[in-house]
C-alpha cells in the first residue's frame, strides 16, 4: 500500500513509450477527454465526432513508431497508403465504440487498478531512487499533457480493456477440435513424384515474330525507361550546425553557477513504519486510532520491538515483511503528512501517530544522508553537451532561414546559398520521381517529398532551384535539375532476345502441364507406379524436398481410395504428379505440444470473436463516414 504508493519503479519506460512506440491505447490520446466536435470530422461514432485532427495525430503516431522501429530502412511512403490510412481510421473507431460501450456499462478502473498499471512500467526514479515528479510532469508535458490528463486518460484505457477482456477471457477451443487440427497438422502421406520437367519441352517450341510483337505490347510496361534527371543539389544538416557551434569553460562555469540547483541531490531519509489502514469512508477510524495508539505504548516502552512489531502489524505488506522499512527516500516522495513528521524526527526517534488517507502510521527515523552537489568538473561535460544543445536550435533556425530566403530569391543557381553558409555543391545522375530502394537510406535527395518537388513543371522547365525541403529532422535540401530525360521505353529490338527466352519457358512450361495433365488422366483411369520415383514421406511439418504449392495439393487430395493422385504446376520446375500410397497418423503427441497448439487456437479463436464483438459495437454506435480518407496524400505533401 504505503510502499506501493511511492515505489513508481518502471514509468519512465511508458512516459518514453508515449512518444517511441504508441499503443493502440494511446492512437489520439485525446479522444477520451475531448470528444470534439465541428465541421471537420472525419466520422462520428456514437454521436461523438472523430476530427482531421485526431486522425493526423493518429496517423503522426504510427508513423513515428515505425519510424523508431525500422530506422535507416524507413520509408514514409510505405505507410500512406488507402489501406494504412482506412486502417488508422478503424482503429480510432473501434476505440470510441469500445469507449462508448464502456460508458454505457458505467465500468470504471480502480485506483487500485491504475497504481497497479502505472506500477507495471518502467520507473521515472533518478539514480538516488526517489520519484522524480518534475522529469514526470515535463515528459508528460513534451506530449501537451498534464499528470491529471494522463492518468484519467489511462483509468479510462483501463475500463476500456475491460470490455475487450471480457470477451477474449472467455474464448475457447474444445479438446476434440484442438486434438482432431493438431493430429492433421502431423498426419504423413508417402509419396512418389513423377516430374514432366519444362526445360525437356524447350526444343518442341517454336516462337513467331507475332508472338514476341504481342508480348511486348501486353507487357510494355516492363520495358519502360522512367524519367530521369542530373542533379546539383545542397545540403543544410545536424553535422554542419554542429561544427559551428563552440562552447568555451566560461560558458560551462556560467550555466553551472545558474542551475546548480539541477546538480544538487537534497538529503535523504530511512524510516521504518507500522501502518494501522482504515476503509476510505472512514467506518473503522477509532478502532484503527486504538490499535494503533496500543502499539505506540509497546514501542515506547520497547523501542527495540519495532521491526518485529511491524512484521506482526503492519498493512503495509510491502514494509511489513522488512520490519516495516521503507528504504532512503527524498523530497516528494512520500504523500505530506508521512514526510512532515518524518522530517521533525532525530535518528532512532519514534513518531506518534500519523494520519494520512492510508491509515495510521508510527514512524521510525533510521537513517539520514546528508544532501550534496556534484563538483563541476563531474558534471562538465554534460552541461557543455547542454549548452550545445540549446546552442544548436537557435543557430539551425538561423541558418535554415538564410538557406530558404537564398535557394528562393536567387533561384537561378545554388552558387549563392552555398558560398553564403560554406556548403558543398554536390552531384547526382539517374533520379526519377520514385526513391531508389537500392539507394542508401540517409540519402537526402532519395526522399519522397524532395523528389516530388524535384520533378515539378517549374523546377524541370525552368531550371530552377527547388524550395527547402525537410527530408529528415535538422536537414534541408535544395537541388536543381542540370538534365532532364523524358521517360521511354526500350525498342522491341533491344528486348527481343530476352523476349524470346520468356516466350520459349512459358510455352515449354504449358506443353509439360498438358503432357502432366494427360498423364494424370491416365493414371487416375489405371494405376501405374512403375512410372514413379522412389516414395518419400511428407507432411505439414515436415517440408523437406517439397514445393509448398506441390505439398498443398498433396495434402487436399482425397485419400479415402488409395492411391490417389494430385497434379500440380510448380514453378521454374514444370508439372508434378504425386501418387499418395499411404497415410499414417504418428502417435499421441507430447502433452506440452498439444497444451501449446491449444493456446495458440484459442488465442486465434478470441482475436476473431473480439473483432467480431468490436464489429458489432461498431453497428450499435452507428458509425457514420463523413469524410474519405483512404487516399494517400500527395507526393510533395509527405
Amino acid at each position: 500500500m504505503f510502499d506501493f504508493v511511492r515505489t513508481h519503479q518502471r514509468l519512465m519506460q511508458f512516459i518514453l513509450l508515449l512518444f517511441i512506440f504508441p499503443s493502440f491505447a494511446f492512437f489520439g490520446l485525446e479522444s477520451y477527454t475531448r470528444f470534439q466536435q465541428g465541421d471537420n470530422a472525419v466520422a462520428k461514432v456514437a454521436g461523438q465526432s472523430i476530427t482531421q485532427a485526431e486522425f493526423d495525430e493518429a496517423q503522426r503516431r504510427q508513423t513515428e513508431q515505425y519510424r523508431q522501429m525500422l530506422g535507416g530502412q524507413f520509408d514514409p511512403k510505405l505507410f500512406d497508403t488507402p489501406q494504412q490510412r482506412k486502417t488508422i481510421l478503424d482503429g480510432l473507431i473501434a476505440q470510441r465504440a469500445l469507449a462508448a460501450e464502456a460508458a454505457r456499462n458505467n465500468l470504471l478502473a480502480s485506483d487500485q487498478a491504475l497504481q497497479q498499471a502505472i506500477l507495471g512500467m518502467e520507473g521515472l526514479t533518478a539514480a538516488d531512487g526517489k520519484f522524480d515528479h518534475d522529469r514526470y510532469k515535463s515528459l508528460l508535458a513534451m506530449q501537451g499533457m498534464t499528470p491529471v490528463m494522463f492518468e484519467t486518460s489511462l483509468r479510462r484505457d483501463l475500463a476500456v480493456q475491460q470490455v475487450n477482456a471480457a470477451v477474449q477471457s472467455t474464448a475457447f477451443v474444445p479438446k476434440s477440435v484442438a486434438a482432431r487440427i493438431s493430429d492433421f497438422s502431423q498426419q504423413q502421406r508417402e509419396v512418389q513424384l513423377l516430374l514432366f520437367k519444362a526445360g525437356d519441352y524447350v526444343s518442341q517450341v517454336k516462337v513467331s515474330d507475332q508472338q514476341l510483337q504481342d508480348f511486348y505490347t501486353k507487357n510494355v510496361a516492363q520495358f519502360a525507361i522512367p524519367e530521369q534527371a542530373t542533379i546539383e543539389y545542397v545540403v543544410l544538416n545536424a553535422a554542419t550546425i554542429e561544427a559551428r557551434i563552440q562552447v568555451s569553460d566560461d560558458d560551462v562555469k556560467a550555466y553551472y553557477e545558474q542551475n546548480k540547483q539541477r546538480y544538487s541531490v537534497q538529503e535523504q531519509r530511512r524510516a521504518s513504519h507500522i501502518l494501522v489502514g482504515m476503509k476510505k469512508d472512514g467506518a473503522d477510524k477509532e478502532a484503527a486510532r486504538a490499535k494503533a495508539e496500543k502499539l505506540l505504548a509497546q514501542l515506547r516502552q520497547t523501542p527495540g520491538d519495532f521491526a518485529k512489531l511491524a512484521k506482526e502489524n503492519s498493512d503495509d505488506p510491502g514494509s511489513g515483511e522488512k520490519g516495516g522499512d521503507l528504504g532512503f527516500f527524498g523530497p516528494g516522495a512520500m504523500v505530506k503528512p508521512f514526510e512532515e513528521a518524518a522530517n521533525k524526527l532525530k535518528q532512532g526517534e519514534i513518531s506518534g501517530l500519523v494520519q494520512t488517507d492510508f491509515g495510521f502510521h508510527i514512524i521510525q527515523l533510521t537513517g539520514i544522508k546528508p544532501g550534496s552537489v556534484k563538483p563541476l568538473d563531474e558534471v562538465k561535460a554534460e552541461i557543455a553537451a547542454d549548452i550545445k544543445k540549446q546552442q544548436f536550435a537557435k543557430k539551425y533556425a538561423e541558418l535554415a532561414e538564410v538557406f530558404t530566403d537564398t535557394v528562393y530569391e536567387q533561384a537561378d543557381s545554388l552558387k549563392p546559398v552555398a558560398d553564403k553558409l560554406k556548403l558543398k555543391i554536390e552531384t547526382a545522375a539517374n533520379l526519377t520521381r520514385q526513391p531508389n530502394p537500392a539507394a542508401a537510406p540517409n540519402v537526402p535527395f532519395n526522399n519522397q517529398k524532395f523528389l516530388a518537388v524535384l520533378f515539378s513543371d517549374d523546377v524541370v522547365k525552368n531550371k530552377r532551384n527547388t524550395e527547402a525541403v525537410e527530408v529528415a529532422p535538422n536537414t534541408l535540401i535544395a537541388g536543381r535539375v542540370v538534365e532532364h530525360k523524358p521517360a521511354s521505353k526500350r525498342p522491341l529490338e533491344e528486348v527481343k532476345a530476352g523476349i524470346r527466352e520468356r516466350v520459349i519457358q512459358e510455352e515449354a512450361a504449358k506443353l509439360a502441364r498438358q503432357t502432366g495433365e494427360a498423364k494424370l488422366a491416365a493414371l487416375k483411369a489405371k494405376d501405374d507406379g512403375a512410372v514413379f520415383g522412389a516414395a518419400q514421406v511428407v507432411s505439414r511439418s515436415k517440408r523437406e524436398g517439397i514445393e509448398g504449392v506441390a505439398l498443398e495439393a498433396v495434402m487436399k487430395a482425397d485419400v479415402t481410395k488409395l492411391p490417389a493422385y494430385a497434379g500440380v504446376e510448380v514453378p521454374q520446375q514444370g508439372y508434378a504428379v504425386y501418387r499418395i500410397t499411404k497415410v499414417t497418423q504418428p502417435a499421441a503427441a507430447d502433452a506440452a505440444r498439444r497444451q501449446a497448439e491449444e493456446q495458440q487456437i484459442a488465442g486465434i479463436v478470441a482475436q476473431q470473436e473480439a473483432a467480431a464483438y468490436v464489429e458489432a459495437l461498431k453497428q450499435k454506435a452507428k458509425v457514420k463516414l463523413l469524410k474519405p480518407v483512404d487516399q494517400a496524400k500527395a507526393p510533395a505533401e509527405q
